[in-house]
């Protein structure tokens, strides 16, 4: 029996969804679901769940938890990835806390600024070891990654971790949609070309029937700023620097030097930025699960309808060989000319038996190749960090992170670091040692 492994499978809401399209799609029939997780009880409530839509289903995919990795890995033709390393308590309360006795606030955390930086420090090593395993025991495997952040953690499974991989999001997908849905326009027969980078990628192209809909979407935009809703920062980007960016403005808040600054407190409530807004979401899914847990662990049957997620899509291609458009997160390679060569890149793939094919994108507008370029210089130089274990270029990332950089001093951006490597202590064991005090040189 063939196997697609899922790592990270305590994500059970995330697992119904993804798992259980597969096991509603004909092509993946007969595929063993090997769950793997380090914690024995969500491990467990998945794989009941997974069994009980299996019984509404009728699906003919076999179900296997494991609690050896590498024997959950061995032999798959596809792995999915969805782990988060430290969770929300006490990783993600660090990342959001110790800033905040900087007067650094964030929004999200989980992609760039100094929480996606120290989220990626104790995820790399991580993922290194996942790779390390799939080389040894399915080395051909395509890894389907989900978790953030998401460019670095594809880049460094492609290079260093030498792992066929590619990354995906929804905010590529979402993005026409709830674009028009906020400015009141039909989406009917609606063609878009999208391209960057993760959770900045942008609406470079949007047409009806050959005319451009992007005079009347800024047209609307501008109406719609005069009034307070959820996506004041992406329409102040699209007004200064001409497009719309894919990803929701309260990750675009804390990519940028422009809104979220402690001596104009005013912009929070101009561009109505929620702050602490990933905590906020961790406590309520919490609650959440906590209230329809038991009702669904003893539900003998479960129903589901195939969702939007990429993942059952991109299988049923690659076993079918009937093509599949994505936007997918890959290497560069000359895909977009100005980006640098070695970063990872979101553009439209051509999904079929061959693997996942990049399209050409060509240059992007010069300003959004520096707006990407801006995050691109933290990803970078957080990868150098994780890979060479140099805490100095753990400062250098986080000097050169646009939120960070606008506002504290070099000497508190370096003292922040350190109080973060000591604050997550054995979930940063590379980075372990002397503190550097604010008057030792960083290069």
């Amino acid at each position: 029996m063939q196997k697609i492994t899922f790592i990270g499978a305590g994500s059970t809401v995330f697992v119904r969804n993804v798992l259980g399209d597969i096991m509603m799609t004909p092509a993946l029939q007969g595929f063993e679901l090997a769950l793997f997780d380090i914690d024995p009880q969500r491990l467990g409530e998945s794989e009941t769940l997974l069994r009980a839509m299996k019984n509404t289903a009728g699906s003919q995919c076999g179900i296997k938890a494991y609690t050896d990795r590498k024997e959950a890995l061995r032999g798959a033709k596809y792995v999915i990835n969805a782990i988060q390393v430290g969770g929300y308590d006490p990783c993600t309360i660090t990342d959001f806390e110790v800033p905040k006795k900087y007067g650094l606030r964030q929004t999200i955390a989980d992609t760039l600024g100094i929480g996606g930086l120290f989220r990626n420090l104790r995820t790399i090593p991580v993922m290194l070891d996942i790779a390390a395993d799939m080389r040894e025991v399915c080395p051909d495997a395509w890894f389907l990654n989900y978790t953030n952040p998401m460019a670095v953690l594809t880049s460094v499974m492609n290079t260093a971790g030498g792992i066929k991989t590619v990354g995906l999001c929804h905010s590529v997908q979402h993005c026409i949609p709830s674009l028009f849905e906020n400015l009141g326009i039909d989406q009917t027969n609606v063609r878009a070309k999208i391209a960057g980078i993760n959770h900045m990628a942008w609406l470079l192209e949007v047409t009806r029937g050959g005319e451009d809909l992007y005079p009347e979407i800024k047209r609307l935009a501008a109406e719609k700023q005069q009034e307070k809703h959820g996506d004041m920062v992406r329409f102040e980007l699209m007004n200064r620097f001409g497009y719309y960016v894919t990803e929701s403005s309260e990750h675009n808040a804390e990519y940028h030097p422009y809104f979220i600054k402690k001596n104009y407190p005013e912009l929070i409530e101009r561009f109505n930025i929620p702050l602490d807004e990933y905590p906020r979401r961790c406590v309520n899914q919490i609650r959440e699960w906590g209230e329809v847990r038991d009702g669904l662990m003893q539900s003998e049957s479960l129903t589901h309808e195939r969702s939007v997620e990429y993942a059952s899509y991109i299988l049923e291609a690659m076993e079918t060989d009937k093509p599949f458009k994505i936007a997918g997160n890959v290497m560069n390679n000359g895909l977009i000319p100005n980006l640098p060569q070695d970063a990872c890149v979101e553009v439209p793939c051509l999904v079929d038996a061959s693997g996942v094919n990049p399209t050409y994108v060509g240059a992007l507008p010069p300003q959004l190749a520096a707006l990407n370029q801006t995050n691109l210089n933290t990803q970078r130089l957080t990868i150098e960090a994780a890979l060479t274990g140099q805490r100095e270029h753990v400062y250098h990332a986080a000097l050169l992170d646009p939120h960070t950089a606008a506002e504290l001093s070099i000497d508190d951006i370096v003292s922040l670091c350190d109080d973060l490597i000591e604050a997550h202590g054995e979930w940063l064991p590379a980075f372990a040692g002397e503190r550097r005090t604010a008057s030792q040189s960083v290069v």
